[in-house]
């Protein structure tokens, strides 16, 4: 009597690690690779899982007999999909520079392409869809992406203001949330993103007034451009930042406070008189 064998392959499901928080203390609040946990079932644009239900595998030694195809990983997005999930896939491949792009949260073309080389390179099919497997495999080669990984060109809600902001006119800027809110007998008018200075060229953190307004300055000590200046502190001024317009927070200033939105510094350079106070604090 013939016998038959019958092998039953479980497909895995996938994981999905989702980052928490909105406010953050130090630029990079990064961790080791997180356990993942499950998705949802049921890709929509939001970023959520789809699976289909695992394949059976089958040997069969009767002639003619035929294996069925081998179960495929849950994809967990592909393009067209968005949301926090993906900004954080994103934020990841740019860790082992397969992206070069902030994240939008958007899975658009340029991700596929990411992630299609990321598969290739590793030997899984390159389909730049990301299933359970790539990712896994993007999880143990990369951290938990930081905040300001997450939202490398600003876009975080500003913080509260400073007490010392809330009477005349004020540039009020705060560290923690990278924000510089101009601000008029305690009510904003204008709040932009900001970029300040690295750990060795940190911006002075106090009260301070305007002093001095130049509109086309040029740094005499770095000799690089510094549009709509308004110092407040020695050579430490506001100023439009072409490096973190296109940068963002990959980079920072040698003290000055950045600006990356040219129309917007341009209107507030407009705005502001010598004399204005500015505060700086976390």
């Amino acid at each position: 009597m013939r016998m038959r064998r019958s092998i039953a392959v479980l497909a895995g499901t996938a994981a999905l690690v989702t980052v928490c928080g909105c406010s953050v203390q130090a630029p990079d609040t990064d961790g080791g690779a997180r356990s993942p946990v499950p998705a949802d079932v049921g890709g929509t644009a939001s970023g959520r899982a789809s699976a289909s239900a695992p394949a059976r595998t089958t040997t069969d030694d009767r002639p003619g007999a035929a294996a069925t195809s081998a179960p495929t990983p849950a994809v967990l997005w592909s393009r067209g999909d968005a949301g926090r999930a993906v900004r954080e896939l994103q934020a990841r491949l740019r860790q082992v520079a397969w992206l070069f792009e902030g994240p939008t949260g958007t899975y658009g073309e340029r991700t596929e392409q990411a992630v299609k080389g990321f598969q290739g390179k590793r030997g899984l099919p390159a389909t730049g869809r990301t299933d359970a497997v790539t990712w896994q495999r993007l999880l143990g080669m990369t951290h938990e992406p930081g905040e300001w990984e997450l939202y490398p060109m600003g876009g975080r809600p500003a913080a509260a203001p400073d007490p010392r902001c809330l009477s005349g006119r004020v540039l009020c800027i705060d560290k923690t949330s990278r924000t510089l809110r101009w601000m008029v007998d305690g009510r904003t008018r204008t709040t932009v993103s900001v970029r300040f200075g690295s750990q060795y060229t940190p911006t002075r953190e106090g009260v301070f007034h305007v002093y001095w307004k130049s509109r086309d300055h040029v740094s005499t000590l770095y000799h690089s451009p510094m549009p709509y200046a308004m110092f407040f502190s020695g050579g430490q001024a506001v100023h439009y930042s072409s490096d973190f317009a296109a940068r963002g927070y990959a980079g920072a200033s040698h003290g000055c406070v950045n600006v990356r939105d040219e129309t917007a510094i341009a209107s507030l350079f407009a705005q502001v008189r010598n004399g204005d106070k500015v505060v700086v604090s976390w």
